[in-house]
């Protein structure tokens, strides 16, 4: 597997011969220009996650990519004329040699009084390679046999325990960090410092951020 980590959760991760973005959201820069695309996927629909604005230049340049996003992202983008396939939760999806598993279904809760919506984590492998999750915005799905972990570092919604705790019962080989567009250099070296102290046995951290396309 070869990752880039084109800027907070947006990816671009390559494996079974196919080319899959990650949500192109307003915190990654660059990512409308990419071109081979095989797929983009949305793990839901706030703006860090997808910038509407350029989406159309992604799209223009990836006519032979299928865009899939979670259910509400997806009906939204079915209204602005975008053709979307809706992931389905567990339905595996075959992108070349590439399968993509949807789980959890729901972002995590920033507020009781902000309404919840839609949120479909990413696991992806392929035969003969390592299997991913990015999880998009919630800690809740917790599947099995994950070999590298695509951690949200901070986010409103989050708190380092809850982090850590999510680190501990993915239990992955390797994980490396994501969702970081809020914080500046010097506190994202808090962030990692505190977390690399307290890492399950065994699990090693790595940073993808600045290091171009890397194979893991």
């Amino acid at each position: 597997m070869r990752i880039t980590h084109i800027g907070h959760s947006c990816l671009l991760v390559e494996t079974g011969g196919a080319r899959i973005l990650t949500d192109p959201g307003a915190f990654a820069e660059g990512f409308e220009d990419l071109t081979g695309l095989d797929a983009i996927v949305v793990t839901h629909q706030h703006m860090d996650h997808l910038d509407t604005e350029r989406l159309p230049a992604l799209l223009a340049g990836n006519p032979q990519a299928q865009v899939l996003a979670e259910p509400e992202t997806a009906a939204l983008l079915s209204k602005a004329g975008v053709g979307v396939q809706t992931l389905v939760l567990e339905e595996p999806v075959a992108i070349g040699e590439a399968v993509l598993t949807p789980v959890g279904g729901v972002h995590a809760e920033i507020h009781a009084d902000i309404p919840l919506i839609g949120n479909m984590g990413l696991r992806i492998g392929a035969p003969g390679d390592i299997t991913m999750l990015h999880p998009g915005d919630s800690y809740g799905a917790l599947p099995t046999g994950i070999d590298l972990l695509a951690l949200p570092l901070n986010a409103p919604w989050a708190k380092f325990s809850e982090t850590l705790n999510f680190v501990r019962a993915i239990a992955p080989g390797r994980l490396f960090p994501i969702h970081d567009g809020l914080l500046q250099p010097a506190g994202r070296a808090v962030y990692l410092r505190n977390l690399a102290g307290l890492l399950p046995e065994g699990a090693q951290m790595i940073d993808l951020a600045g290091a171009g396309a890397t194979e893991v």
